[in-house]
């Protein structure tokens, strides 16, 4: 499955409480933080809600 590797690179200070959710939701403890999370339609869906926010790079499959 393939892999996406997700750095929260932009702190979610002034933006709606949805977005800061679904940074929590994705699993994001602190800023710059990295993950590497199989890559999902949802993951997409939550990715894309805070694209402003993370830096996002396509993993390989394993």
């Amino acid at each position: 499955m393939a892999r996406l590797t997700i750095t929260w690179h932009k702190s979610a200070i002034g933006y709606n409480q949805d977005q800061k959710d679904t940074i929590r939701k994705l699993g994001f403890r602190r800023l710059h933080q990295s993950l590497e999370i199989d890559d999902t339609p949802a993951l997409r869906g939550m990715v894309h809600k805070v694209q402003h926010l993370v830096d996002i790079e396509e993993g390989k499959t394993k």
